[in-house]
Formats: structure tokens, C-alpha cells, sequence
């Protein structure tokens, strides 16, 4: 295969499960790609293990992208003790980054694998800059924001902060983490009647709130718990000259519970997009035809929409 020769002013981040899944998403068009295992990062498609990190990572060196280690977990004690050999593992394969929410992850790296870059993630509360500051004079090159931010408020994050900023682009969003493998804790949280609903096997759990009969939230449980994810899909394909223009560094697109060849599709869309913006800004024009190749794959109770881009967030 052939080396990523795009233009990587705005990166096309993906997370991977696999090597061959990581080298079919640079093909398509990603330029960085995010890899992990259960011990350490959340809601990953596969297993890449510790002792794996070296050969995935140079083959995706080797199509000229970037690999990032998801480290992204909110830790307990007992499983601090592993954090040490870890970081020095993924320092050793190379990794361009690691992407931590947990301020432990960060006083571990800065000890036992100093020349690893961070990008800090605290997922749904990443809001502001003076937070994003913080972890930046403590090291982070990067901050990952909250996908509740609407264009100005991204824009205004990046204007304040002297990081990279990345925002997810593409695809399902979670709204609910808990440590615990049952639901009661966020029926409790959401403080109104809920239910479960088992489609098959093959179609997944899902949530269904009794107020809202008609959107089902599907339910994601991993090794570090259950995650409650959004019930339509975030697309911003049309919205990137305006990130372009408030100077975002990195769109991430999430596979999770995406077949490989609708996140290839998606990945070809956003690739060629850009491709066209950052070569000529001035004179960009929306292509209605990659979005098009999106909704003949997308799954017709899951609607694609801007998320908050445009609004405010309202609860």
C-alpha cells in the first residue's frame, strides 16, 4: 500500500481495532488513527494489545500517518500500578500521542515516559479554555472539546488557547458513562421512567425513555462499563469551512458500532472534502455527492444532523 500524501492542516482522526482495520481507514482517507485496549482507553472497536503497539503503529507510520494511544480512562488504584510500563511501552512503539481524561495518566507520563505528547480528554466536561490552559502549562499539546459546543464557542475555545484543538466530525456520540455493567445508576441520574429494549442479537440493547417513546439510545457495555449513546448521528460534512475558518486542527470520526465499510465511506467523504478546501478555501463549494454516499449506508432510524454546532445546548 501507498503512503497518505494529503494534506494534513486538518486531520482526519479515526479509532481502530485492528491493523489491517487501521490500514483500511488510511486508505480511505484517515491521517491518524487512535488505538488502544480495554485496561487503559474507553470505548475502543478492538483490542490492540500492549505487545501489538509497536508493529501496528509502524505500519501506520509506514502509510505515513499518525498513531495516537488511547489512555483515556478514569482509573482506579488498583490499576494504577500498570500505567508505568504502559506509557514506556507506547513511548518505545512510537506513538505520536496519547489521549488522557485522568490527571494520573499525566503525572505517569511525565515521570516514566517524558517524550510522549498528551492530548487531554475529558470528554463531556472539555468546555473551556481556562481548563484546557491548565492541562497545557502542564504539558497537553492538545484538547479535545466537549461535543456540546456550538461553532462560536469553538472558535472562541481556539482563539484563547495556545493547543491544537480537535472536535468529533462524524457519527454517534456518548452521553452516559458509568463504571457499573447495569443501567440503574442513570435511570436514577435522568430522574424518569425508562426501559430497555433487546432487538436481536444482531441489532443491539437499547434504551427508550418513556417520554421520548421514539428515540432509542443504544446501550454500549465494555470491560470499563455501561455507555449510553446518542440516538442520531452527528454529520458536520457540510460545516467544515466554518472549522476550517475557527481553526480546528483535528476531526475525529467515531466507528464505534459502524460497519467497516460505512466508516470507509464516511472517511472518503470527509477526505475529499477537505482535499478541496484547504487547495483552494476562497472558492470551496459544498459537494452534495459524498454526503449522498453517507445516507445510502446510513441506518434509517438514526437521523444525520449538526449536533449543537448551530445552537445552544438544551437539556
Amino acid at each position: 500500500m501507498g503512503k497518505v500524501t494529503t494534506d494534513t492542516r486538518l486531520e482526519l482522526l479515526i479509532s481502530a481495532g485492528s491493523a489491517a482495520q487501521a490500514d483500511k481507514y488510511l486508505e480511505a482517507g484517515a491521517t491518524a488513527i487512535l488505538i488502544g485496549e480495554s485496561r487503559f482507553g474507553m470505548r475502543l472497536p478492538g483490542e490492540i494489545r500492549e505487545d501489538e503497539l509497536k508493529e501496528v503503529i509502524a505500519l501506520i507510520h509506514e502509510r505515513g500517518g499518525k498513531a495516537y494511544v488511547n489512555a483515556g480512562k478514569l482509573f482506579r488504584n488498583e490499576e494504577l500500578s500498570a500505567l508505568p510500563a504502559y506509557l514506556r511501552s507506547a513511548a518505545a512503539a512510537g506513538a505520536d500521542a496519547i489521549t488522557f481524561g485522568d490527571p494520573a495518566v499525566l503525572l505517569n507520563a511525565r515521570e516514566f515516559a517524558p517524550s510522549l505528547k498528551l492530548h487531554w480528554n475529558a470528554e463531556m466536561t472539555g468546555t473551556n479554555s481556562a481548563a484546557a490552559g491548565y492541562w497545557g502549562r502542564r504539558g497537553a499539546i492538545r484538547a479535545v472539546l466537549a461535543r456540546e459546543l456550538n461553532e462560536e464557542e469553538i472558535a472562541d475555545f481556539k482563539r484563547n488557547v495556545e493547543l491544537e484543538v480537535q472536535i468529533q466530525v462524524h457519527g454517534m456520540t456518548n452521553i452516559y458513562h458509568s463504571h457499573r455493567n447495569l443501567l440503574e445508576s442513570y435511570l436514577q441520574h435522568i430522574g424518569r421512567e425508562a426501559t430497555l429494549v433487546e432487538r436481536g442479537a444482531d441489532k443491539g440493547l437499547f434504551l427508550v425513555e418513556m417520554e421520548r417513546p421514539d428515540e432509542r439510545f443504544p446501550v454500549y457495555e465494555d470491560a470499563n462499563g455501561t455507555h449510553v449513546m446518542s440516538p442520531d448521528d452527528i454529520c458536520l460534512l457540510e460545516a467544515l469551512p466554518e472549522l476550517y475558518a475557527a481553526g480546528v486542527d483535528s476531526l475525529y470520526v467515531e466507528a464505534l458500532l459502524k460497519t467497516e465499510e460505512y466508516n470507509e465511506t464516511v472517511l472518503r467523504a470527509y477526505r475529499e472534502a477537505i482535499d478541496r478546501l484547504v487547495a483552494n478555501p476562497d472558492s470551496y463549494k459544498f459537494d452534495e455527492r459524498g454526503l449522498n454516499r453517507i445516507r445510502a449506508l446510513q441506518h434509517p432510524e438514526r437521523e444525520l444532523g449538526f449536533g449543537f454546532l448551530y445552537k445552544e445546548q438544551v437539556y
